[in-house]
């Protein structure tokens, strides 16, 4: 199975997007490795000089002790650095998990699901828990340990070039196949750590939903079944996670071999010019082949780190996927949220009248709000609607806040002409492509219905919405809403003729979509009404607050219970 990059680039774009919630512990985790490998060169050239003195000219060791004095300084520096490092990341990785946590929490407590849709708890509480956990060693260990990699090695080349030229070849010519050869390699390891993280979602799922049905499992005598089955899973989950292991010691194989062969060659060859073998380089001092000698591992030593670590990104990508399919909410960590982008102010409707159905009406929408408005048939709802569209002549003022508003307003008896369901559809953009018109029509359940046709989305019907049914015709319009941003959203009865189920995920799709924006619902439905923030009952032309606490049938809330 070979996983292309472009599927990988939402969630690297997503894990640097959550790589500024660590803050500054995470820059000093980053600039450490960086600030070690600056103190390693002055540390490895007074090393080599202190050698050359003693060895070539004799030297006392009194004499070299200042520079004695000074490497284990450096040495001690350099320790602290090393420790520095490590502990920021950590910091800087809990500080992007608890970010993300609550991120996630709200994302999940905001959709408000339908009944009989939400993933299974075991598998959402696994995303929520081991999944967020499985991203913290990309930003404790391998980001820094990448940064390190992509340019301390260059940088000791550099350095080396003055000192010889041929060994300076020698890494810049070697080091570029490690990284190379461990992309091949976590093609691979990509496939696996994904297989792997969904083997753990199955197994969270099982075993989390096995347990608490146990009893009824033991009433009908199907506790062997079940145990069976978490098993199965489990051994999935074994194997599966052998396979990561296996391409991972792979990788460090590959990583291990050409470090020695670079290494090796370094020493070969400062070996063969001392005994005169090699006229490149007749002029090479000890100290000067005792720098190449001692930097000769040290240009390999991030590589190693990079290769160690190279695991934890395939698994912060799993895991950002197996978020996202669980929970379906990874969005809200890749940007600020829709309601800070959208943030209008509120809208205050004041003595708002329509003789003689409406007679002073006052309503205030918050930004990003959900509203329900209920009441009898011929109450005055859809004429409220419509007031507020500006469809509707009226009395009284609307104050729009930070500027009039861009309206989304579906009506009970939505307008269908003649052509395809896919031309009704793209009737609300005529420059959305063809994906957008298929996803607006997945998001409200026309692909339900358009699966039966011979022709799908370019099934022709007639003028009117002939051919199809009212409830078919209400999610076409549903569709048009999905390819529109509006910032105020009207809905009048936007399910009224949906069974149960599709009611159901055709809600999750309008409060999904909702999410920050202004939105009035009018419906006669209860299951409907306990989705909104604020529930009014219209009587008499005017409106009146109804006691409500808004329902959740969230992943969360299965898990909290």
């Amino acid at each position: 199975m070979t996983v292309s990059s472009e599927t990988h680039r939402p969630f690297d774009r997503r894990l640097k997007a959550i790589a500024k919630d660590g803050g500054l512990p995470l820059v000093l985790a980053i600039a450490a490795p960086l600030g070690s490998g600056a103190l390693l060169v002055v540390q490895a050239y007074l090393l080599a000089q202190i050698l050359g003195a003693t060895i070539v000219d004799g030297a006392p060791i009194g004499t070299v002790a200042p520079m004695i004095a000074a490497v284990a300084a450096l040495w001690c520096v350099r320790a602290a650095f090393s420790a520095l490092g490590e502990y920021a990341g950590q910091v800087g990785a809990e500080r992007i998990k608890g970010t993300l946590r609550v991120a996630l929490f709200d994302g999940l407590l905001l959709p408000q699901r339908g009944l009989g849709v939400a993933p299974a708890s075991g598998a959402t509480s696994a995303a929520l828990v081991d999944q967020v956990e499985a991203i913290e060693p990309f930003f404790a260990r391998y980001l820094p340990a990448m940064i390190a990699a992509g340019f301390l090695p260059f940088a000791f080349a550099v350095i080396l070039f003055p000192i010889d030229w041929i060994v300076a070849l020698l890494f810049v010519f070697t080091a570029p196949a490690i990284p190379l050869f461990m992309a091949l390699a976590g093609m691979g390891a990509q496939a696996a750590t994904n297989r792997q993280a969904n083997a753990l979602a199955q197994l969270s799922a099982y075993f989390a939903d096995r347990l608490r049905g146990l009893v009824t499992l033991k009433l009908l005598g199907q506790a062997g079944p079940a145990t069976d089955a978490v098993h199965a899973a489990s051994e999935d989950l074994r194997r599966r996670t052998n396979g990561v292991l296996r391409i991972a010691f792979l990788s460090s194989a590959i990583l291990e071999f050409f470090a020695a062969l670079g290494v090796a060659g370094v020493a070969l060859y400062v070996g063969l010019t001392f005994l005169g073998y090699l006229p490149f380089h007749p002029e090479l001092t000890l100290a000067s082949g005792f720098f190449c000698l001692l930097m000769a591992p040290e240009v390999y030593q991030p590589l190693r780190q990079l290769a160690a670590h190279h695991h934890d990104r395939a698994a912060a990508r799993s895991a950002l996927a197996e978020i996202e399919k669980q929970i379906g909410v990874t969005t809200a960590i890749a940007a600020p949220s829709v309601a800070a982008i959208r943030a209008r102010g509120p809208i205050a409707i004041r003595t708002l009248s329509v003789p003689p159905i409406l007679d002073g009406l006052d309503l205030d929408i918050a930004s990003g709000k959900h509203i329900a408005i209920m009441g009898d048939s011929g109450i005055g709802k859809s004429t409220l609607l419509r007031a507020i569209a500006g469809l509707l002549p009226h009395e009284g003022e609307i104050d729009w806040g930070a500027g009039r508003p861009k309206i989304g307003y579906i009506t009970q008896n939505p307008r269908i002409f003649f052509g395809t369901i896919a031309d009704n559809i793209g009737f609300a953009d005529p420059s959305a492509t063809r994906a957008a018109i298929e996803t607006a029509a997945e998001l409200a359940q026309v692909k339900c219905f358009t699966a039966a046709l011979p022709d799908g989305l370019d099934a022709v019907i007639g003028e009117g919405g002939e051919g199809l049914s009212g409830g078919q015709a209400q999610r076409v319009a549903l569709a048009r809403l999905f390819l529109t941003d509006p910032d105020l959203i009207l809905l009048d009865e936007p399910t009224a003729h949906l069974d149960q189920r599709t009611e159901a995920e055709v809600l999750d799709a309008i409060f999904d979509f909702a999410l920050g924006r202004a939105l009035v619902i009018v419906t006669h439905a209860h299951a409907v009404a306990a989705r909104a923030d604020a529930v009014y009952r219209m009587a008499g032309g005017k409106l009146f607050a109804v006691p409500h606490r808004r329902h959740r049938t969230s992943a969360l809330r299965k898990v909290a219970q």
